[in-house]
């Protein structure tokens, strides 16, 4: 009982050695906008994107005006897409978009927001394992379409307007694959109005894509699984008029023909 005294002692100098810790300090206190910003740039080119991110991003709150914190936020888009966080990419993109419309390097920031959304859903396992794009859900892919079709409007003579032409082609050929696979899986099911609709999007909205034929067919099924005997045969029509005599095309090759993870 004589030592309980002791126990305020002892919490009174436990809270008191606590205080007296330094805290931990940021050496970046002091750093100048230059500083921040080729120390990033040094974190950038040797993939350190998240020690990058962070520098970059302290420019940005510290020194919000002036060259080093336009190029920063053109810089920390492509660090943010590179750690493959896409979302914080495109509020990037979006953003320097937004304040800097007529900035010379623009089109590169369209370029990059469509490329995120280009990759979005390819994990670790898409990068080694061949999988069907064309079974994942759509929507990253269609607003990928609209990206880089905003930028062939816009900068239809920009260095990148190539790229975006041929990731737009395999989109397109994509999406129309999606829709494809929706109106088989209607047809499977019986569900032979859905399928019919499906068929005849895909024919009015992605004309000239490996899907059409097929989705021809699955036209001609439905309308026959209907008793619609007549458009059926109208449907054929179409068919042997601009398919029949030819191989069946084989599945678009699924792999894009360029590392889309660059």
């Amino acid at each position: 009982m004589r030592c309980n005294w002791l126990i305020p002692i002892f919490f009174v100098l436990l809270l008191t050695g606590c205080g007296l810790l330094p805290d931990q300090e940021d050496e970046t206190a002091d750093w100048t906008a230059s500083q921040l910003y080729y120390e990033a740039k040094e974190n950038l080119d040797e993939g350190d994107y998240e020690n990058a991110i962070e520098l970059y991003e302290k420019l940005m709150a510290r020194y919000p005006f002036g060259r080093f914190a336009q190029q920063a936020q053109i810089e920390v888009a492509y660090a943010y897409y590179r750690y493959e966080e896409p979302e914080q990419a495109i509020a990037a993109a979006d953003r320097f978009i937004k304040l800097h419309p007529k900035h010379p390097n623009v089109d590169y920031v369209y370029y990059l927001k469509g490329l995120a959304n280009f990759n979005r859903g390819y994990g670790l396992l898409e990068r080694f394992i061949p999988t069907d794009s064309a079974q994942r859900d759509q929507r990253a892919s269609i607003r990928s379409f609209y990206d880089f079709e905003e930028l062939l409007k816009n900068y239809p003579d920009s260095k990148y307007a190539e790229d975006a032409r041929l990731r737009m082609l395999y989109l397109r050929n994509n999406i129309a694959e999606y829709e494809l696979a929706v109106a088989q899986y209607y047809m499977r099911r019986g569900a032979h109005v859905a399928a019919l609709n499906r068929g005849s999007y895909i024919v009015e909205h992605y004309q000239r894509t490996p899907a059409v034929p097929e989705a021809l067919e699955v036209m001609a099924s439905a309308y026959r699984a209907m008793g619609m005997e007549e458009l059926a045969a109208d449907t054929d029509r179409v068919y042997a008029v601009n398919y029949a005599g030819r191989p069946k095309e084989d599945a678009p090759d699924d792999s894009p023909f360029w590392w889309p993870f660059e």
